[in-house]
């Protein structure tokens, strides 16, 4: 009835005549009528104004009536019916089965109720274009009507939704779509919630209608949870966890850890929260198992403890938001070490002690207990053996090191023959290390390939490299010119020499007080009281001058107040190489105030992880997800190296992936064309839950290179009600950057009637007589009734 009444009452303005040949005659029809009525009002006695209105009634009268004589017409533009694609897109996220303050019935219902094929606003939108019915979740499906519409999927892949139909009917013309959502999407990437960066260009107009008041309920959401693992043992893994809170005022927030058994390992409580509050809240965990290893961090209200036992206690909006995994790979080691040392020494003794209490570091140890002698030393026995031997039950085996080599003490679980050569001649017996230390040892005791062969450990392989402060380093080492000389992060050249005796306190940088890894205390006035308390050193390696790439993390000052670089650090191609020019940090351990606390043992063992952390496996594998695709894949990469630690082709990767069903699933790894020693395999996961995955990499002979493992956790539940509120920020770059608008739910009957005034694809011309309205004729004659009644009102004849 609307309809029909605006349609009637319009008045518009023509744009064409239907019978042009008649605008003469009306022309002189209309100046002769003008003319009578001028003349007969002017004979009249009466006042002007009454005169001026009732001559201005009647000329307008007949004027409309005219312009009937050149039928004025008007064209406009309009929809061709059925050519023009116009889709509608219902999310059916579980979002949707939220009830919003103040409503009787879920977003769901509302929605369902809206999209009835009956509603007077779909009758009137198929009337013009082809309608196509969409829903969507994490995938998009096509429907007919949405009489079977639940709200029951996993995810809301708004963007891949629109991409996909972008793609469908591009060579379509589309008028636009009717996007029904909250606007919580799932397939944006965290840095970019509000979709800007998204090129909406290829888009037709989208014009969302919003789901969902800004208004919540109670709720709480652990949003996002991270975990990272450092090199120093303060705090090997810290889990990050960032928590919002809304419509809740004034009360506690209590936050746990739980682990795989969900015990409860540490709590942390949040007092007197506000409303839409987000605060951030750490753990620090150290796990003693090794693997892929997953933690759990919940949150509620403290007003309702047991709330996950007993759900219907609750009185937020869900629960499905207050949890979240998070998973943690400790499967990276063991390390390797090995440590080479010109003579026994109180250093290696508590280097060794301390990471022996280490189960991610293996240490293997070379200590020289005697030179080797010269090939011209006269002999008095028929015997190559090393006097050291003389006259013992070794002296005739094979292994016994010649008295022209030096003897060389094995210590560590070390395989049979591992080392029994001395230090590694070959790159595979090397580069199965991964990271070296030499302490008070000259450079002659190496060959010139051995050298060299250091020196590729660590730019090829990408070991890492330290060199101690004893008596035969540095300098007194003759490294200068050398390529193990080349590599540490000082030169050698041009070095001044010690001026005797002195004593040194050891201090930090500022660059030494932000690496973790040289900490040891928590705070820095407890980092401060520690080196106060350090007993004085006596022994320096004087070098020379920085290199350009250096980090300078310590020093050491004498009584005169002269500073000297003790601790060094830069990268060397692909590794990372160390220079400690202080030899007698043992004094530590063995000062007064020293024997009851683990200072000592705590640096080593923070240095070596820090020597290790980033040296590359000869297999590497990640998991990541997809956020591109609307179903969320993971992909599974794996890079392959060679005995030389370059890209393997050819090899041999599976992969078994164990779902939180326990079934498991058996894939093969497909070579990644672009890059050379990559694989790739791709896993759609459909359940919630942790997922693990063991990678079995073999050589082309069949040999087996290692195993590996790896995790990830998905949970589309959580994700989807990661917020409650309706993404307005969203939504409205989407209308805006595709050139639509913002609809309200109860305004789509008076979008529709705009649309045909829209800019659509495909058109056609309308062409209607403006006069065939009886709307025109009664405005005619009112005017002529109105003219008479105010001349009879006044008396006029």
């Amino acid at each position: 009835m609307s309809d029909w009444i605006r349609e009637q009452f319009l008045i518009e303005f023509p744009n064409m005549w239907g019978a042009p040949d008649w605008a003469v005659p009306a022309f002189i029809a209309g100046g002769l009528l003008f003319l009578l009525i001028l003349y007969s009002y002017r004979v009249i006695k009466a006042p002007l104004w009454l005169k001026s209105c009732c001559g201005l009634l009647k000329t307008f009268a007949i004027l409309l009536l005219i312009a009937t004589l050149v039928e004025p017409m008007r064209s406009d533009l309009k929809p061709t019916p059925g050519v023009n694609v116009f889709v509608i897109l219902a999310d059916q996220s579980q979002s949707l089965q939220l009830t919003d303050p103040g409503q009787s019935s879920s977003r769901a219902d509302t929605l369902k109720a809206t999209l009835n094929r009956e509603q007077a606003w779909q009758v009137r939108l198929g009337q013009d274009f082809e309608v196509r019915r969409y829903q969507f979740d994490s995938q998009l499906s096509g429907v007919s009507d949405f009489d079977e519409y639940t709200a029951q999927g996993e995810g809301s892949s708004i963007v891949s939704s629109l991409n996909t139909i972008a793609d469908r009917f591009r060579d379509r013309p589309t008028a636009g779509m009717l996007l029904f959502t909250d606007g919580n999407a799932t397939d944006l990437a965290a840095a970019d919630l509000s979709g800007t960066e998204i090129d909406w260009s290829q888009f037709p107009s989208v014009y969302p209608v919003v789901l969902g008041k800004e208004e919540s309920g109670k709720d709480i959401s652990v949003r996002r949870v991270t975990a990272s693992q450092t090199n120093f043992e303060a705090a090997p893994v810290t889990i990050m966890a960032e928590v919002s809170a809304s419509g809740i005022i004034g009360e506690s927030v209590v936050i746990e850890l739980l682990d795989e058994k969900s015990d409860v390992l540490q709590t942390e409580i949040i007092n007197d929260v506000q409303n839409d509050q987000t605060f951030a809240v750490r753990f620090q965990v150290k796990p003693e198992q090794r693997g892929v290893l997953s933690y759990q961090v919940r949150a509620f209200r403290d007003a309702e403890q047991g709330v996950f036992e007993k759900p219907e206690k609750s009185t937020e909006a869900t629960l499905l938001n207050n949890t979240r995994l998070v998973m943690v790979n400790r499967g990276r080691g063991p390390y390797k070490i090995l440590y080479v040392s010109g003579r026994p020494n109180w250093e290696f003794k508590f280097l060794n002690r301390a990471l022996a209490g280490d189960d991610e570091i293996i240490i293997h140890a070379l200590i020289r207990i005697a030179k080797r002698e010269p090939k011209f030393q006269f002999r008095e026995k028929d015997s190559n053996a090393n006097r050291i031997f003389t006259n013992t039950d070794d002296e005739k085996k094979e292994q016994v090191e010649r008295y022209d080599e030096p003897v060389l003490l094995r210590v560590g679980k070390m395989n049979p023959g591992e080392l029994s050569g001395g230090f590694p001649k070959t790159r595979e017996e090397l580069f199965n290390y991964h990271a070296v230390i030499l302490d008070d040892l000259e450079a002659e005791f190496f060959t010139q390939d051995q050298k060299s062969l250091l020196q590729d450990f660590v730019s090829q392989r990408g070991g890492g490299f330290m060199m101690l402060g004893g008596m035969e380093s540095f300098v007194d080492g003759e490294y200068h010119r050398t390529p193990i000389g080349e590599m540490l992060p000082v030169y050698l050249s041009g070095v001044r020499q010690s001026s005797g005796y002195d004593a040194y306190r050891l201090e930090l940088t500022r660059e030494g007080k932000l690496e973790p890894w040289i900490r040891v205390r928590s705070t820095e006035q407890e980092e401060r009281l520690r080196l106060s308390e350090m007993p004085l050193l006596q022994t320096l390696n004087p070098v020379g001058a920085l290199k350009p790439a250096a980090s300078l993390l310590t020093i050491i000052r004498n009584s005169k107040s002269e500073t000297a670089p003790a601790l060094v650090t830069q990268r060397y191609g692909k590794g990372r190489t160390c220079a400690l020019m202080i030899g007698d940090l043992w004094r530590w351990k063995l000062h007064q105030n020293a024997p009851d606390n683990e200072d000592l043992e705590k640096v080593w063992r923070q240095t070596a992880r820090w020597l290790v952390g980033e040296v590359p496996q000869r297999v590497l594998v990640d998991s990541t997800r997809k956020l591109d695709n609307p179903i969320h894949p993971i992909e599974i990469s794996i890079d392959v190296n060679d005995e030389n630690y370059r890209p393997l082709d050819n090899a041999d990767v599976k992969i078994e992936i164990t779902p939180p069903d326990g079934e498991v699933v058996k894939l093969v790894a497909s070579p990644n064309e672009a890059f050379s020693g990559k694989y790739t395999s791709n896993y759609v996961s459909r359940a919630t839950g942790i997922y693990r995955a063991k990678v079995m990499t073999s050589n082309p002979d069949g040999s087996e290179i290692s195993q590996s493992e790896t995790g990830w956790i998905s949970e589309p539940a959580t994700d989807e009600f990661l917020t409650l509120k309706p993404n307005l920020e969203f939504l409205e770059t989407i209308a805006e950057k595709t050139g639509g608008e913002i609809i309200k739910i109860d305004a789509l009957e008076k979008f529709v009637r705009t649309l045909p005034d829209r800019e659509i694809p495909v058109v056609e011309p309308e062409i209607h007589s403006i006069w065939h309205k009886w709307s025109v004729f009664l405005l005619a004659v009112g005017l002529l009734a109105s003219e008479w009644g105010l001349r009879r009102w006044k008396g006029l004849a």
